[in-house]
C-alpha cells in the first residue's frame, strides 16, 4: 500500500480556536490513507496539552513543537526551524496559518526541499501595542516569500498581504467551511440542552470565542446588562476558555448580571449549545472570517455583528451589523426589535454559499496532491 503524503499546518497552538477549528473539520474528511495532516506548534516552554491533542494523535497526526518567536530569539528562532525542516524530510506541502512568523519558516521550509509552501491569513487585525507592531514587521513582502497565498477572507488578505498582492491576484480567498450538517437546528436538542441549563423559556443569548482583547467582552457584557433592564429575565450563554475569563466574571458581578450569565468553557459539544441559544452576538474588534457566525447562521440563529466583521461571512439574512462605536443601550433595543422569529433550516444556504467543508475538501485534495489550488 502507497504511504500517505504529509500535510504540515504551522499554528501557534492547536487549542479550541477558530483557524484550528476549521482545520480539523478539513481533517476529519481526508482519506488519511492517502493524504496525512501533521502539526507545527509554538511553545515557551513544557508544552501542556491542548483540545485537539488527543483527537490529532488518534487521526494519525503528529504535533511537533518549535519554541516561541519573542523578537529577541530571532537567530535561535531560525536555528530551531532549520534543524526541525532538516530533520523532517517527509513533508508536500506546508501551510502556514501563523503569519505572523511565515516569512522566517516558509523560505526555510522551501530551502530544505518541500515542494510546495502555503501562507493561509486568518485573521484581519492584530493586537495593540509592540506585538501588533512586531507582527506587521514580520508579514512584509510575504506574498513573495509563499507559494500559494489563501485568506479566510478578502479583509483578511489585503491585512496579511496587502492591497497590491490582491489587485495582482496573488491572494486565493477560501471561506471557512465548516460540517454544516453538524449546526442544523434541532428543536429536540434545543429543549434538552435548556432543561440541563435549567433555562425554560427565557430569552437567551449566546457567544463563542475565546476570552481575549480580539472579541470585546466587556462591551458583549454591558450590550447583555442592557438587555436585562428591558428584559430581566434573559439569559447569556459565553462559550470558551481565555486568559481575560476571570476579568469578565468580576465585570459581571459589577453589572449585577452574574446570575444570569453562565461561563460554559470550551466544548467539545459546542453545535449543542447553539440549538438553546435564540440569539448570537459577536461584537468583535476584528476578524478574519469568523467560523463561530457561520456556525451559528447555519444553527438558525439571529445574530448581532460588529460592522468591522467582513460581510463576506454574511451567507443568510440573520446577520445584523451594528458599530461598536455607538452605545450598548443600541445594540440592546435592535436585539430585542429582532428577537421574535421564527428558525429554520438553512443547510441549503450555507451551502450555496460555499461554506460546507465536505465540497471544500475535495479541492484542498486537489491541492494537497498535485500543488494545484484552482479547485479549492
Amino acid at each position: 500500500m502507497t504511504k500517505p503524503i504529509h500535510v504540515l499546518h504551522v499554528l501557534g497552538g492547536v487549542g479550541l480556536g477558530g483557524a484550528e477549528s476549521r482545520i480539523m473539520d478539513l481533517y476529519r474528511q481526508m482519506d488519511r490513507e492517502e493524504i496525512q495532516f501533521d502539526f507545527l506548534v509554538h511553545a515557551s516552554a513544557a508544552r501542556k496539552p491542548e483540545f485537539y491533542d488527543e483527537e490529532i494523535r488518534n487521526l494519525g497526526g503528529h504535533i511537533y513543537v518549535l519554541p516561541k518567536f519573542r523578537v529577541y530569539n530571532y537567530f535561535a528562532y531560525k536555528k530551531a526551524v532549520r534543524a526541525f525542516f532538516a530533520a523532517h524530510r517527509e513533508f508536500r506541502v506546508v501551510q502556514g496559518h501563523m503569519t505572523s512568523t511565515a516569512g522566517i519558516y516558509l523560505p526555510i521550509a522551501k530551502k530544505a526541499g518541500v515542494p510546495v509552501v502555503a501562507a493561509h491569513a486568518r485573521n484581519a487585525g492584530v493586537v495593540k501595542g509592540l506585538k501588533g507592531l512586531a507582527t506587521r514587521f514580520f508579514r512584509r513582502g510575504l506574498a513573495k516569500k509563499a507559494d500559494h497565498c489563501f485568506a479566510c477572507s478578502a479583509l483578511a488578505g489585503q491585512d496579511v498581504f496587502g492591497e497590491a498582492a490582491m489587485k495582482a491576484g496573488q491572494v486565493k480567498v477560501i471561506y471557512n467551511a465548516i460540517d454544516v450538517g453538524r449546526f442544523t437546528y434541532n428543536e429536540k436538542v434545543r429543549r434538552q440542552v435548556r432543561a440541563q441549563l435549567g433555562i425554560d423559556t427565557e430569552l437567551v443569548l449566546g457567544h463563542v470565542g475565546r476570552f481575549q482583547y480580539q472579541k470585546n467582552h466587556p462591551y458583549l457584557l454591558e450590550v447583555f446588562a442592557a438587555v436585562c433592564k428591558k428584559q430581566p429575565d434573559a439569559r447569556l450563554l459565553l462559550l470558551g476558555e481565555g486568559e481575560d475569563r476571570p476579568a469578565m466574571e468580576e465585570k459581571c458581578r459589577r453589572l449585577g448580571i452574574a446570575d444570569k450569565v453562565q461561563f460554559l468553557g470550551n466544548r467539545k459539544d459546542a453545535e449543542r449549545f447553539y440549538q438553546a441559544m435564540d440569539l448570537f452576538l459577536l461584537p468583535s474588534f476584528f476578524e478574519g472570517l469568523p467560523g463561530v457566525l457561520v456556525e451559528a447562521q447555519a444553527a438558525g440563529l439571529r445574530c448581532f455583528v460588529s460592522d468591522t466583521v467582513t460581510r463576506e461571512a454574511k451567507a443568510t439574512d440573520l446577520v445584523t451589523y451594528l458599530s461598536i462605536g455607538e452605545p450598548p443601550v443600541r445594540w440592546a433595543e435592535e436585539i430585542l426589535k429582532q428577537a421574535d422569529y421564527t428558525r429554520r433550516d438553512t443547510a441549503q444556504e450555507l451551502r450555496r454559499a460555499g461554506f460546507d467543508v465536505r465540497a471544500q475538501a475535495q479541492g484542498y485534495r486537489q491541492f494537497y496532491l498535485t500543488g494545484d489550488s484552482s479547485r479549492i
